[in-house]
């Protein structure tokens, strides 16, 4: 079993500052809508970026619905390091009524 978090558990981690988000999505995918301030670390670039993942505040990991995010998650802990599946992804995170920002301003994005 995996470290699940639902979008309640994300926003109150958030607000209280201890959470990181990162994103495993595309490129086009997250261009199109990410969290604020969530940082783009495509999940075919997971094994290349595996320190993203480790320290404080705890990595959640998001992507669509929350099947990539959990299998980068579940890689993660066979590789020791804690993270955190984002249940339902920016789908659920968008039908919680909170907003995505577009483009690729975030930490980690290729700059243009």
């Amino acid at each position: 079993m995996i470290a699940q978090a639902s979008i309640a558990d994300l926003e109150a981690a958030m607000a209280a500052g201890e959470a990181r988000v990162i994103d495993v999505r595309e490129q086009f995918e997250y261009t199109d809508g990410h969290v604020a301030g969530s940082v783009w670390v495509p999940m075919s670039l997971v094994p290349l970026k595996v320190d993203e993942f480790r320290g404080q505040p705890a990595a959640y990991v998001i992507c669509r619905t929350g099947n990539r995010s959990g299998q980068v998650v579940m890689w993660l802990e066979r590789q020791g390091i804690t993270a955190i599946n984002v249940d339902g992804g920016i789908v659920a995170w968008q039908r919680a009524g909170h907003p995505v920002v577009t483009g690729m301003e975030a930490e980690g994005a290729p700059q243009r």
